[in-house]
């Protein structure tokens, strides 16, 4: 009989302020097969004394998310694994219908869940209207869920990389079967972003986005992803979305056009 129990894997660092939603999400979901894995990484703050309220399988382990994310997987008893951040929350059958959707075709081997950001102040504004443009789009986004036997005959995340490690294990995990999108959406908690902050964040995945581009094999949408012409073709697809918010939208082009021309140098 297949293993239908799904490990849901967080990694954490001082997440105290956003961990307790996250593992409540879980526990709402209308799928109950259900194990919760929370590697953590040395956290200062009170992230594990949050995290053992909720499960019994709290792990400290490092250096970092990619590190924690594959020794999450590895202590894993189920048949599938979700992957996710602990500033994330999901929607109530998100889990089922991931399951739903690998059960469907064996040849699927995981499932990309669109994500939706939400936070405080303008540029939490910004960053929920950029992400809503990725949305479907099979260059941008990564799948989450995976069957454990997949995640782990590709070796798992790459530790070696520090930009876009989600994209990178998607894309070598999509050589082994098909992925699938749902319907379903995780909601990601940006709190409250600032210019600086943001601008700071893509500078530094943008300095590294090279190590991806020498390592990983999918080199058509390595053109796309790096290509400022099919980025603003993506934001210009639907013009009554960019004239309603033209203010944010101005602000969403400028830090994609940053981010990609740093890319390009």
């Amino acid at each position: 009989m297949p293993n239908k129990l799904v490990s849901i894997i967080i990694s954490t660092k001082n997440s105290g302020p956003t961990l307790a939603k996250w593992l409540q999400s879980i526990e709402m979901q209308s799928y109950r097969a259900i194990e919760t894995i929370v590697v953590d990484n040395n956290s200062t703050d009170n992230t594990k004394q949050i995290a053992t309220k909720y499960t019994s399988r709290v792990f400290n382990y490092g250096p970092e998310r990619s590190a924690q994310r594959n020794f999450g997987v590895k202590q894993s008893v189920g048949g599938y694994v979700l992957i996710v951040d602990s500033d994330m929350e999901l929607s109530k059958n998100v889990v089922e219908d991931c399951v739903s959707a690998l059960q469907k075709n064996e040849r699927t081997v995981g499932a990309i869940i669109p994500e939706e950001s939400f936070g405080q102040g303008f540029w939490a504004k910004c960053k929920k209207l950029e992400k809503s443009f990725y949305i479907g789009v099979d260059w941008i986004e990564s799948a989450r869920f995976f069957k454990r036997d997949a995640c782990l005959s590709t070796g798992g995340y790459n530790e070696s990389l520090i930009s876009v490690v989600d994209l990178d294990l998607s894309q070598r995990i999509e050589q082994m079967g098909k992925l699938v999108h749902v319907q379903s959406f995780i909601f990601h908690n940006e709190g409250r972003l600032s210019l600086l902050q943001t601008v700071k964040k893509k500078y530094y995945y943008a300095c590294h986005f090279n190590d991806y581009i020498d390592s990983n094999v999918d080199k058509n949408r390595q053109g796309k992803q790096i290509s400022l012409v099919y980025g603003f073709r993506l934001f210009f697809s639907c013009p009554s979305k960019l004239f309603m918010n033209l203010i944010i939208e101005a602000e969403v082009l400028f830090m994609a056009w940053g981010e990609n021309a740093k890319q390009n140098r």
